[in-house]
Parts: structure tokens; C-alpha cells; sequence
């Protein structure tokens, strides 16, 4: 069911509302990619979330909160923690944090462990839908499990598109959030995303910011992030029957089709563009789609990250 939120209005929060009290889902629009959400206190709904991705329990799902104090009456936050929530809360930024006696948040979304991820999205349709309800959204990325996220409806798996969704348009960063957990130190970064490390040290000089693999977050797998079609990175050319994602000025091209990040080798329009080109590409008759090299850097660190994912496996 398609609902056009470009003017969005009560009536489709209400629609919404509706189905998430009824145990529902509903995919709803961030400033990162789109999410796929349900109460996070009911664990027939975490349950749900699960089953129709197809996603592994033992991947941990996110909590989308509309206001830091929500967070504080279900977790126990740190010095490091505010500092972090203060400098960069609404936005691309998941910390992992500790539950309270209080909290009603079920533990099957953080795989029975006391520690579950947390964030304040950046998004106006997402924030008044939280504002709404009495109770935090889990809600990892709206896709089959594996599979590419999506940064606009049209990308939505055939599979998903029976549960309510929200037409928010197309997602302003296009990666998915940085997650973190703080430390004596100050914090590691336990999955790459939208929120760069040159952001966190620029802030926080003193940090020590160390990235680390954790099973407290999600994203973390090897296979990830994987479009139907093969991936062949840091490509010098172009083979028979492969299409290409480029970056920059170059003289490669494909004969089935090309699309470049950015010409102008800019990260942050490639990250916006990351995900629906990867969409697009895979939906053509090639057999493989072949990257281009992509600076290590500032958001390419984190293109670099779900490209080696999306490609393993594959060569």
C-alpha cells in the first residue's frame, strides 16, 4: 500500500500508528535508508521483523527513539555517551548501550544480551511517527536479510511490498548509521557507516577511536549488503558482460550500462548515490558488476566496507 507522505499529514501517521499497535510493521523513511519497523516491546513483533527478512536472530536490530530522555528510561548512559548523543543526536549515529531494570525492551531484538543499539533519526516523517507512539521502533534496514538496502520505495523488494509503507522520497546520506560504544578511551566503532571516523576525531580530539568487529552490532557479517548480481572490486577495466560503478573522471565505460557515483569524485554524493545505483545496475542483464577503486577515506571507508562484504564470495 502506497501512501505519497511528500505532504504528509496525521491521517497517515494515524494509518501507521494503527498498524504498529496491532503488532504490525511498517517501512518508514530515514535520512540514512529506509527501515522496517515494529514495536520494540513486543517480542511478537521483533519476532515478525525477523521472519520476514529472513534474518538470522543472532543479528541485532537497532531501536529508533524520538528523543534522548525515551532513551534514558530504558538505558543507562555514560559521560562519553552524552557526549556523543549531544554532538551528534538527531542523526547517523547508533550507540550501544546498557539497559535498565526498567526497560520493557524486548531482549530477543538484541539476541538476549543486555546491550542494544540505540538512535535519534534525522528524518521529520520518522521523528513525528516516534513522537507518536509509546514505545521505541525496532527497525533494521527494509530488505531480505543479506541483501542491498534501500534509499527509495521504488528499490523495495517484491517481498515487502504487501506491508505498509511510507513514501518519504529518497534518503539525503544513503548509508546506514554508524555504530559505536563508548569506552574509558573514549569510543570503538563496531560497524562503519554515515558518521565518519574524521567527524568523531574532529569533535573529540582527545578520543581514542578504534574500529573493532562486535557481535553487539548489526551489519557485521561477511556476506552483506549483496545485490543479486556479482561483485568484482577495485576494477582497472571492464570485462564482457559486466556492467560498471564508476567514480571519477576515467575512460572506462560498459556496453551493457555505466553509472558513475561521482564525476567529480565526490564521497558524499557517492554515498548518496551508493545504493540506488547498485539497484539499478543489478537489475540489467549483466553477469557481474564491476566497481571501480574507491579512496579509503571519510565515507569511502564505509563504501570500501559494504563493497568487500557485498563481494564476498564472489571472486
Amino acid at each position: 500500500m502506497k501512501h505519497n507522505l511528500k505532504n504528509m499529514h496525521q491521517k497517515t501517521i494515524e494509518k501507521a500508528k494503527n498498524h504498529l499497535f496491532s503488532g504490525e510493521l511498517v517501512i518508514f523513511p530515514t535520512e540514512t535508508v529506509y527501515g522496517i519497523g515494529g514495536n520494540a516491546h513486543n517480542q511478537k513483533s521483533v519476532e515478525l521483523i525477523y521472519k520476514t527478512k529472513n534474518r538470522p536472530f543472532n543479528n541485532p536490530l537497532i531501536c529508533h527513539f524520538a528523543t534522548i530522555e525515551e532513551i534514558e528510561k530504558n538505558f543507562i548512559l555514560k559521560d562519553k555517551d552524552y557526549e556523543l548523543a549531544n554532538a551528534f543526536w538527531p542523526g547517523p549515529m547508533t550507540l550501544i548501550l546498557e539497559k535498565n531494570k526498567e526497560s520493557k525492551i524486548t531482549s530477543l531484538l538484541s539476541n538476549h544480551q543486555n546491550l542494544v543499539g540505540c538512535r535519534i533519526p534525522n528524518n521529520d516523517i520518522a521523528l513525528k511517527l516516534l513522537s507518536q507512539l509509546d514505545f521505541p521502533l525496532a527497525a533494521p534496514s527494509a530488505n531480505i536479510a543479506t541483501k542491498t538496502s534501500i534509499t527509495s520505495i521504488r528499490d523495495l523488494d517484491n517481498n515487502l511490498k504487501n506491508i505498509f509503507y511510507i513514501d518519504g522520497g529518497s534518503s539525503v546520506l544513503g548509508l546506514e548509521s554508524t555504530v559505536l560504544k563508548t569506552n574509558k578511551k573514549g569510543c570503538d566503532i563496531l560497524r562503519l557507516g554515515s558518521l565518519t571516523v574524521e567527524q568523531i576525531k574532529k569533535q573529540f580530539k582527545d578520543y581514542f577511536v578504534e574500529i573493532i568487529s562486535s557481535n553487539f552490532s548489526p551489519g557485521s557479517q561477511k556476506k552483506h549488503y549483496s545485490p543479486n548480481k556479482k561483485i568484482r572490486i577495485n576494477a582497472s577495466d571492464v570485462k564482457e558482460n559486466e556492467a560498471l560503478l564508476n567514480f571519477g573522471q576515467n575512460n572506462l565505460t560498459s556496453d551493457i550500462k555505466s553509472l558513475n557515483l561521482s564525476i567529480n569524485s565526490d564521497l558524499i554524493e557517492a554515498s548518496h548515490n551508493f545504493y540506488n545505483y547498485i539497484n539499478i545496475l543489478d537489475q540489467t542483464e549483466c553477469n557481474t558488476i564491476a566497481v571501480v577503486p574507491i579512496p579509503n577515506h571519510g565515507l569511502g571507508k564505509t563504501i570500501n566496507d559494504r563493497l568487500k562484504r557485498a563481494s564476498h564470495n564472489d571472486e
